[in-house]
Parts: C-alpha cells; sequence; structure tokens
C-alpha cells in the first residue's frame, strides 16, 4: 500500500475518533473540547483512586460529604 493511502487512512481515522468525541462530549458522556470538568469534580476522582492506595484517604471524603449534606442556615436565628 502506497505512503499517500497509508497518511489518508490515518487522518481519516483521527477525523472519526475526532467526530465520536464530540459526539460523546454532546451527550454529557465525557468532557473533550468545549466543556470542562470542574476542579472539585477532578479532586474528587483523584481522592476516589488514592482511596485504594492509602485507606486513610477515606477520612477526608467524608469530610467533604459531611459539609455538603449540612444545610446553611445562619439566617435562622435560634
Amino acid at each position: 500500500m502506497p505512503l499517500a493511502l497509508w497518511i489518508a487512512a490515518i487522518a481519516l481515522g483521527l477525523f472519526g475518533l475526532h467526530r465520536l468525541a464530540l459526539w460523546m462530549e454532546s451527550r454529557g458522556w465525557i468532557f473533550y473540547l468545549k466543556k470542562r470538568a470542574s476542579g472539585g469534580a477532578l479532586a474528587s476522582a483523584i481522592l476516589q483512586l488514592q482511596q485504594f492506595a492509602e485507606p486513610g484517604a477515606e477520612h477526608i471524603l467524608e469530610m467533604k460529604r459531611e459539609t455538603r449534606a449540612e444545610p446553611d442556615d445562619e439566617s435562622d436565628p435560634k
């Protein structure tokens, strides 16, 4: 197969992967070009992975879950 056909096949394959990634991003399955993950989401994902290597990281995840669950009732006088 001539070199030009190999280059064309690779270019076509890369274009197909690019279009597939854009479609998956539009469905909300991945972050690719237009949308970016928030820093909090990335940090939580890394902590979940770190939990396997270092079980002590569990307390950080528990503290984050507790702070999200607590309502912010500062305006409610007691």
